[in-house]
């Protein structure tokens, strides 16, 4: 039974008085309050909760509220209400039903004495405030489960990530001062947060540019000197957006922003939108930069025309050199990039050439940020380098295991297919995915099978758009450009015969015969470019790499090829081999 008490009052100056006299601890103690009007949310902590209602009193903003909610507890500190601050915001940023008001320089993620302990309290004050207050709609593993949680501002950075956001800002006010362009480069494998940091970066911006200092700013956050009116003012004119080429991703960062104050739907952009607008940025934040086009032929004729009009605008020529990187360079005057090029999974793509250039140029300019610290895959070992190793032919001598993560390899289909649908019926996002290695029959036939293997049959993704979310997703399978920036609880991924193994040369070879993804082989005639089977598989290494990074708690994997399952089966199985009738422990 927690040990926390809730106490609600009217949010007026008769109302915080009676409740200042109500319980001591308002005027002395460290507490976690919630300011709510039905539409919108502030979480806060203070040592003279009393106090500081008084302030917020005087403030326009918060004038709005009508109740506020203490939670008491007399085994609190600092450090506990700093993080059971932290731990609401997200999960009201995750739920959705109200809009958090807070800045998201102030979540944390501090350790402290007995944290376990206090975080086990933190549920059960977040119960109170659903079943009781009914604050939030949803549960707690809903919440996080949700796209508004994973893709949500409000996150507690890691060392990595909060040192390259606090250089960044420190970067691009000088550069804003002396009047300088800039280009700077994050760089992470998958899983390292270069999303999260778009976005943190991008909200913090808007807060400091909104900051009007008739509240100091929360001293505690790595990022109060920023809040201050002379910065506010370099800001005051900026406009800022996120370039985003993925439809998926794009679409499911639109509604969190809608539901964001001070972010808005209409700052995510797609590369043609940059190029084609008539007033330049000030600031682009660009997400998967590496999945930025070249000239090359495009999805749609009046794409094609799209292209060489936007180059013909901005350059003066359809020089098939122009990329849409040089649109958005063009077109701002400081330019955030998150890139990963292992993560190319389209000869039309950045060329390795464009994007090793701009790593090159932004280490010597000092404006190159490496992101090393995992924080999706739940193994303590390097999991994606130990995954790009194998696919890369540079396959460790010893296999590894990875403890704590489920990672399977299943020799039977229907039996890793009952697995993955387990694991969604206990932890939800837990999906079946695989390469392009089979064409798309249900595209347009909807009664059509496009996958069938050893009895089962499958069809591909029934949309790009948020696929993971989509009804009955957890039925079909998921291609590349469904989960590509997309986080999963567990991926099963089919491994087709587009991958396949010589055990003459012991070398994994690309199979173009068994490849389906047409703008994923097609050769640039525009630019004069013939690709080799060698140069798709390297783009095909890749997308496995990322369907294989995708899980944070398992992935299972079946391959078709048999020389490559035999080949394989050992570095994915972290020590056992699920069969159609028993386990093998290898």
């Amino acid at each position: 039974m927690t040990t926390s008490s809730i106490i609600r009052f009217r949010f007026t100056p008769d109302g915080v008085k009676n409740w200042a006299s109500a319980d001591k601890r308002h005027v002395n103690w460290p507490i976690v309050y919630v300011l709510d009007n039905g539409r919108d949310v502030y979480v806060g902590e203070s040592h003279s909760a009393a106090s500081r209602m008084r302030q917020h009193l005087g403030s326009h903003e918060k004038q709005q509220f009508k109740t506020v909610r203490t939670v008491l507890d007399e085994k609190f500190n600092k450090s506990a209400c700093l993080d059971l601050e932290s731990f609401l915001i997200r999960m009201f940023s995750g739920d959705g039903k109200l809009q958090v008001l807070n800045r998201n320089a102030g979540i944390i993620d501090a350790n402290y004495f007995d944290r376990d302990t206090y975080r086990k309290t933190f549920q059960e004050i977040f119960d109170q405030l659903r079943n009781d207050e009914h604050l939030f709609t949803r549960t707690i593993p809903e919440i996080i489960n949700s796209d508004l949680f994973k893709l949500s501002p409000f996150k507690a950075l890691n060392h990595d990530q909060a040192t390259a956001v606090e250089d960044i800002l420190e970067g691009l006010f000088s550069d804003i001062e002396h009047g300088s362009s800039s280009t700077v480069v994050v760089q992470g494998n998958p899983g390292t947060g270069k999303t999260v940091v778009a976005i943190y970066l991008l909200k913090l911006i808007e807060d400091i540019r909104s900051h009007r200092g008739d509240e100091g700013a929360d001293e505690d956050s790595l990022f109060s000197d920023f809040f201050t009116p002379g910065h506010a003012e370099l800001l005051s004119t900026y406009r800022i957006g996120i370039v985003v080429p993925q439809q998926s991703l794009r679409d499911s960062l639109k509604r969190v922003f809608t539901l964001t104050p001070g972010l808005s739907r209409e700052m995510v952009l797609t590369p043609f939108e940059v190029g084609q607008s008539a007033e330049k940025f000030d600031l682009l934040l660009v997400d998967e930069a590496h999945r930025l086009g070249q000239r090359a032929n495009q999805a749609s004729g009046p794409l094609n025309k799209k292209f060489a009009d936007i180059n013909l605008a901005l350059f003066g020529t359809d020089n098939p050199d122009i990329t849409q990187l040089d649109w958005i360079q063009h077109q701002c005057t400081h330019t955030i990039l998150m890139l990963d090029i292992g993560q190319s999974v389209r000869p039309a793509d950045l060329s390795p050439d464009t994007t090793q250039r701009l790593l090159d140029e932004a280490r010597q300019q000092h404006r190159f940020y490496p992101l090393r610290s995992q924080m999706r895959i739940a193994a303590e070992q390097d999991y994606v380098g130990y995954i790009r190793s194998v696919l890369g032919n540079e396959a460790p001598a010893v296999p590894s295991v990875f403890d704590g993560y489920d990672l399977r390899f299943f020799d039977d289909l229907a039996q890793m297919r009952a697995a993955i649908q387990a694991r969604d019926s206990e932890s939800q996002l837990a999906r079946l995915v695989a390469g392009y290695a089979w064409p798309w029959k249900s595209k347009a036939d909807k009664d059509a099978y496009d996958i069938s293997i050893d009895n089962v049959q499958l069809r591909w993704n029934s949309t790009q758009r948020d696929w993971i979310n989509s009804q009955g997703s957890s039925e079909e399978v998921g291609s590349i450009h469904t989960v590509q920036g997309y986080d999963l609880n567990y991926a099963a991924v089919i491994i087709g015969h587009d991958l396949q193994f010589d055990p003459t040369s012991k070398q994994i070879f690309f199979s173009r015969e068994n490849y389906y993804d047409k703008k994923g082989r097609e050769n640039n005639p525009k630019r004069g470019i013939v690709y080799s089977d060698e140069d798709l598989l390297r783009y095909v290494q890749n997308i496995y790499t990322v369907l294989l990074t995708r899980g944070i708690r398992g992935t299972y994997v079946y391959v078709c090829n048999p020389e490559l399952r035999h080949y394989l089966r050992p570095y994915f199985s972290n020590g056992q081999v699920h069969t159609a009738d028993r386990t093998l422990f290898v």
